[in-house]
């Protein structure tokens, strides 16, 4: 079964996003933490979590993901950017163990000037303040088109970020095929190739998810412009191998292209109908 979901909004409630998901055909879905241009967070209501656990199960939801805001800059040069980051990053994975067992995503971010290796080190920092034998969430870095001074736009530089985490079994990989593809890993003509690289340099059993979006922009323009199913420069027989490759088959899928909810339906059709296997 082909286990894909799109971004819900969260103002519901979490069992209302399940309920939506069934909906439309997903069977998983990604949500904001909080306001992903600011830090504000509703309160959680235990039961309302409970009822989403429960629904999930009962459902054969896979994994959800959750993903923190657009504003959070853990490798910024100001003191009080990388103290917001770490403190709305330690409440959400604290707000996660709600629901337990799930994945929680993030930009890693941009040196601003420091360098690389800086903000490396800042990154792995913050990751190894924050993460818990005890926790159930899985921490997923993005992987980036590479704007700026963005750090993840490489496989290597996401390795550096790994390498440095004392908790190896509590981060991963989320591969968003927009953001690789414009940062020069050439999915449409070399798929083979970009995971075969991908596992030389990081390791395949790192990749937990895969956020399944077109692109606006041509190939490797270091840009970050989603676009529809099909209707970018990526394009559909190239999204029909990705969700049949036998790597990546088996992980969660999750849509962040520019629709409302009667889009989603018709791009989860549409994917799982080219499902081949």
């Amino acid at each position: 079964m082909l286990n894909i979901g799109c971004h819900l909004s969260s103002s519901k409630g979490f069992l209302a996003m399940g309920k939506t998901a069934s909906e439309i055909g997903a069977s998983t879905f990604q949500f904001f933490t909080r306001n992903p241009r600011g830090s504000k967070a509703k309160d959680i209501d235990p039961h309302d979590a409970e009822a989403l656990v429960t629904y999930m199960e009962t459902n054969g939801f896979g994994k959800i993901l959750a993903h923190a805001p657009y504003t959070l800059n853990p490798a910024g040069s100001d003191p009080k950017v990388r103290d917001f980051a770490e403190m709305v990053m330690k409440d959400d994975l604290m707000r996660m163990e709600h629901i337990p067992g799930n994945y929680y995503n993030f930009h890693p971010g941009s040196h601003v000037g420091q360098g690389l290796d800086e903000g490396v080190r800042l990154i792995s920092g913050l990751l190894n303040r924050l993460l818990s034998e005890e926790q159930t969430t899985v921490v997923l870095l993005e992987t980036m088109a590479g704007k700026g001074t963005e750090i993840g736009r490489s496989f290597e530089e996401i390795r550096m970020i790994l390498d440095r985490v004392d908790l190896d079994g509590k981060v991963g990989v989320c591969l968003d095929t927009c953001h690789v593809y414009d940062a020069g890993y050439d999915i449409v003509n070399d798929l083979e190739g970009v995971l075969e690289e991908f596992d030389k340099v990081i390791g395949i059993e790192r990749l937990k998810a895969i956020h399944i979006n077109d692109s606006k922009n041509p190939f490797s323009s270091h840009k970050d412009r989603h676009e529809k199913i099909g209707e970018g420069s990526i394009g559909l027989p190239a999204f029909s191998r990705i969700i049949n490759h036998p790597n990546l088959r088996d992980l969660p899928f999750y849509l962040e292209t520019p629709n409302e909810l009667d889009g989603y339906a018709r791009e989860i059709e549409i994917l799982k109908a080219a499902r081949t296997w």
